[in-house]
C-alpha cells in the first residue's frame, strides 16, 4: 500500500512517541512548578499518545499518572493555604 507523503505509519507512531515523552516530562516537572498548567497538559498528551498508538505506552501512562499527581499536589497546597497554614507555594523543609 502506498501512503501519501504527508501521512505514513512511521510518522504517526513517532509523533505519538514524542507526545508520550512530553507528557512524562511535563508531568515530572509539574510536581515542582506550574502543576495547575503542566498536570492537565501531561494528562492530555498522555491520552493522545495512547490513542495514537504509541510504542511508548509505559511512558504515556506515567505521564498520565504524574499529571494526576500534579493536580493532587495542587489541591493539597490550595486546601492547606485556604486553611490558613501558609501560602500555596513550595517551601523547603515543609509541605
Amino acid at each position: 500500500m502506498v501512503y501519501p507523503a504527508t501521512h505514513s505509519p512511521a510518522a504517526s507512531s513517532t509523533d505519538s512517541g514524542g507526545k508520550a515523552a512530553v507528557a512524562f516530562i511535563s508531568g515530572l516537572v509539574g510536581l515542582l512548578v506550574a502543576n495547575i498548567v503542566l498536570g492537565p497538559l501531561a494528562i492530555t498528551l498522555g491520552v493522545l499518545a495512547l490513542r495514537g498508538g504509541t510504542t511508548r505506552r509505559g511512558r504515556a501512562g506515567l505521564g498520565i499518572a504524574l499529571g494526576i499527581a500534579d493536580l493532587v499536589v495542587f489541591i493539597a497546597l490550595a486546601v492547606r493555604s485556604a486553611a490558613g497554614a501558609g501560602s500555596p507555594l513550595w517551601h523547603f523543609g515543609s509541605l
